[in-house]
Formats: structure tokens, sequence, C-alpha cells
């Protein structure tokens, strides 16, 4: 097992790395010996993996992380960086290297405050590792403030720091920023490749694991959530009922309503399971008895973490309704595909009767519509429109088609 073999799909990405890799891992041991760095090296200190959503940017990021910090014995033999067995690769992939950060938000940006911190501690040598390698998995997150901070430290980086940064488009992150870093492009992995992955790594039954996959059209963490947790399979089903539902006014606001209670509850079950154990932590950490009052002086630090749980839980409901809305997309599309007689294989086999139906009873233009109806509400969430607003005018378009 090597750190690449979660990276699915991602053969010409992989050799990339692999290739970066061997050059860093050259670069480090000739600056220990005093020995020079040969010309033309594939290594530089800052990546930027763009790729749809499943594609595995950050999947791919984290690897190269541990490909870095590869101490196996048998790179003096020829072997290459990424053994993932050694201390540096599999800590890394674990997330318990202490010189491999790794940036992941749950908030709807990131802000100065912490792209600061992320810059002062890119300054600093590696403490046990070969390099110094911060991973930013929402790149796309940083807010314009924030983009400028990190441009100063990509301009200017230290010697043994690496930036590996993930969005989905190049158009997703400072012009700038871009312009400084070398540029990875992800595919959307195959189907197949996709059902393998979660048969061999997760366990999960073949037949099973195919289902997910082509649901989710090659979507590794929506596939496996899909393939292990029934209450997302039981809201997929909901979601995917909701063509058949919007014949009338009535049935449309009733539809609508239904999304946003889903995706509210979806929010609340996460705070439940991450806020309270938070909260108490912080309690506990500022001095605070079970029951009692909290210390003077703490009311700001418990503010602070009550406005963050609230973001999050912002955040969480919108990427639960983003969810169900790709999913409807992916639906009209089948629908698409069998009015235009096309050979794709269809996504929503499960469904196929309701796929069937509003094929025959609708026509090829009016499917085009609701496609763009459902786009259309996912930018005005984007934009901060009320969610149950802008979902109800998308089932009206969906009804009139």
């Amino acid at each position: 097992m090597t750190v690449w073999d979660d990276l699915v799909g991602q053969d010409r990405v992989q050799e990339q790395l692999a290739a970066a890799a061997r050059d860093a891992d050259t670069l480090v041991t000739a600056h220990s010996s005093g020995g020079s760095v040969p010309p033309g090296s594939k290594m530089t200190h800052a990546w930027l993996f763009t790729g749809p959503p499943g594609s595995g940017r950050s999947t791919a990021a984290r690897a190269f992380a541990a490909a870095l910090q590869c101490t196996s014995p048998d790179r003096a033999l020829g072997g290459s960086p990424g053994c993932g067995f050694c201390d540096g690769c599999h800590t890394a992939l674990i997330g318990t290297h202490a010189d491999v950060e790794v940036i992941r938000t749950d908030l709807l940006s990131i802000g100065v405050k912490e792209t600061r911190e992320l810059v002062r501690r890119a300054q600093l040598s590696p403490a046990v590792g070969r390099w110094q390698v911060i991973v930013m998995e929402d790149a796309d997150r940083l807010t314009e403030g924030a983009g400028n901070v990190l441009l100063k430290a990509v301009e200017e980086p230290a010697p043994r720091t690496v930036w590996l940064l993930c969005a989905p488009s190049l158009e997703d992150v400072l012009p700038t920023i871009r312009s400084r870093c070398r540029h990875l492009t992800l595919r959307t992995p195959s189907v197949e490749a996709v059902a393998d992955v979660l048969i061999r790594r997760d366990g999960i039954e073949p037949e099973r694991a195919a289902s997910a996959a082509r649901a989710t059209q090659g979507h590794i963490g929506r596939a496996r959530r899909l393939a292990t947790d029934e209450r997302a399979r039981a809201r997929r089903a909901a979601v995917l009922k909701l063509p058949l539902r919007v014949h009338d006014v009535g049935g449309c606001l009733k539809a609508a309503q239904e999304l946003i209670d889903t995706a509210t509850d979806d929010a609340r079950q996460i705070a439940e399971e991450v806020d309270v154990k938070e909260t108490e932590d912080m309690k506990a950490a500022l001095g605070g008895v079970a029951g009692g009052r909290m210390p003077r002086g703490t009311a700001g630090a418990m503010k602070e973490l009550e406005d963050r749980q609230k973001r999050r839980k912002t955040r969480t409901q919108r990427d639960s309704l983003d969810l169900a809305l790709t999913e409807l997309i992916g639906f009209y599309r089948d629908v698409l595909a069998l009015q235009l007689g096309s050979q794709l294989a269809l996504a929503n086999t499960d469904v196929r009767d309701a796929v069937d139906r509003i094929a025959e009873s609708s026509t090829p233009e009016r499917t085009l519509r609701r496609i763009e109806a459902v786009i259309a509400c996912r930018t005005a969430l984007d934009r901060n429109v009320a969610p149950l607003l802008a979902v109800e005018a998308m089932t009206m378009a969906l009804r009139a088609g």
C-alpha cells in the first residue's frame, strides 16, 4: 500500500506528484549533504489542486504531503517516496504529523485572523519532518483580505515550506495566488473506479458499492456515505420524489418546506453531535464548573464560540440543500437522456419508474428549463437569498417546466 492508493482514477496527476516528490527528496538530501540540486526540478513551493467535487482534490494533496515526509530506507536504493508504511507517511496520512497542517473549515469562509496564523507557522523550519507542509482544503473560501495575506507568503516562501491549495476551479482563487502556483487538474473518476475502491478499502458489498457509485456519478465521498449511511439513503429517496409532487401550487410549497426542514434537521443533528462537547470543552478550559457560573472575563470567548457554531450550522444547512439540488439535477439529466434516446448510463436506476413517468409526460425543452431552474436556485443560495424563497421559486419553476 502506497500513499497514492486512495487517489482514484487520477493516473496522470499521480505521476506528476510522484515525480515532484522524488525531486523534493533529492533536493533535501542535496542540501543536507552539501551537494547541488539537479536542474529541471519538478518540485515547487506552491501547488493548486482543482477539480469537480468528489474528484479527490484533498486526497491528492494529503497523499503528496505524505510523500514529501517519507523516510523509507528504500529511497536510498532507488525507491520512490510515498511508501505508505514509514512513520512520516503514516502520521501525515492520519493527520498527526508535526509538520503537516491540514486546514478545512466548517464555516462559510476563512478569515484574515486564521490566515495570518497559518502564514506565521509557514515561516518556521520543519520540526521533525523534511518539509513544512500546509494543506488548505477550502482555498476557495478565503475572503479577499485573507487571500491578500496568503499572497505574501506564497510570493516569499520559506525554503522548506510547501503550500498545497485545493479549490473547485481556477476562478475560485485570486489570480495573483494561482499565478504563483503549479496547477494540477483532477477529473471525476469513473463509476467503476469508485465502486472498486469502496469494495477494496471500505469492505462494502459489490452491489451496494456499484449502486452508490452510479447514483453519485463518481463522487467518492458521497458514494461512501450513501453506501454506509441509511439516513443518507432515506434523505436521497425523499429528494427524488420531489419531481412527482409539484403538480399544483400547494404541492410546490409543501415540497419546498420539506426540503428546507430536512436540511435544517441535518444541521441540527450535526450541531447536537458537535456543539455540546465543544461547549463543555471550552467551559472546562476556561475554568468553569459543571452546573455553575463561568469565571469573570470568559463571556467574550463563549460568545465567539456560539457565533462560530451558528455559522457552522448555516454552512451545514446550505451544504445539505446543495446536495439535494445536485441530486435533482442528476434526476433531470436522466430524464433528458431518455427523452433524447441517449445511450448514456442512467444514474438513478433505483427510481427508474419516476424517471420514466417524467420523461413521458414532458419534453426535452421543458426538462432543460427545469435543470436551469435548479441551477438558478443554487446560484440564489450562493448569493444569500433566503433559502425558503429560493427553493419555493425553484419548485414553482419545476411545475411550470
